[in-house]
């Protein structure tokens, strides 16, 4: 899989996968020179940040959430902290109630229309953007396990989704987003900005964009696994003949 065209532009400023560069080449085609952004769980505002490139590189502002004492601690010694470009603060972003995101992004009078969100929080990351309703970032970026094949919609044995490369499209076309890359985290486009990327044909065919280098990277550790227990076997069977 992965014919992905923006799969190609990946590099890393402070992301973990190369979302920094992918990040980078859809703001230049959508002609996004300036934005707000929101991150969670954001530990200490740096450590594979999909946006602190944006904030300390390229004048964005930005609402960075942790709910961590000791991470929220270090984010608040951060640099753009300290300088006013990033807002943080201290909440677990919650499914219901007054730590909805809706209602944490309202208190601090986040933008309806932001320029893009970005959610890891390792667990409810799926669920937390179907709460999401007030607002309609322009650009989400969200983890999900890529481990899990892309045609799966795995529900859990509470009846929840899981948060599958299946399940997250379901969820973005829904929610009125186009996917247009895949990283490990999943890159979603609202609908009618998407047709400014250039790459009309890779998104009539969603599937092609899953990034499988994580199967790869199994099945070849797999392959070795196997190869080295067969000159085991082979050693072991012909030491034996030998002895007899």
């Amino acid at each position: 899989m992965n014919k992905q065209t923006l799969y190609k532009y990946r590099k890393d400023c402070y992301s973990q996968n190369g979302e920094d560069g992918v990040i980078e080449e859809i703001l230049k085609r959508l002609n996004v020179k300036n934005g707000f952004c929101v991150e969670f769980g954001a530990w200490d505002g740096k450590y594979l940040s999909n946006t602190y490139h944006l904030v300390k590189d390229c004048g964005w502002k930005g609402l960075h959430i942790e709910s961590d004492p000791d991470k929220f601690a270090e984010l608040m010694d951060n640099p753009m902290v300290v300088a006013g470009n990033i807002t943080p603060v201290k909440a677990y972003v919650a499914l219901e109630g007054e730590s909805m995101l809706d209602r944490i992004l309202a208190k601090h009078n986040v933008p309806k229309n932001f320029e893009l969100l970005s959610i890891d929080i390792d667990g409810e990351d799926l669920n937390v953007w179907k709460t999401v309703t007030a607002y309609r970032p322009q650009i989400v970026i969200i983890e999900i396990d890529s481990s899990i094949e892309p045609t799966v919609l795995r529900v859990l044995p509470d009846g929840r989704p899981e948060k599958s490369f299946a399940n997250m499209l379901k969820l973005g076309q829904e929610k009125g987003y186009t996917l247009v890359c895949h990283t490990g985290n999943m890159f979603f486009v609202l609908n009618e900005l998407a047709g400014r990327l250039g790459i009309d044909e890779e998104l009539n065919d969603p599937i092609s964009l899953f990034c499988d280098k994580w199967k790869k990277k199994r099945q070849g550790l797999l392959y070795r696994f196997l190869r080295k227990m067969a000159r085991f076997v082979r050693k072991a069977f012909s030491s034996k003949i030998a002895r007899q």
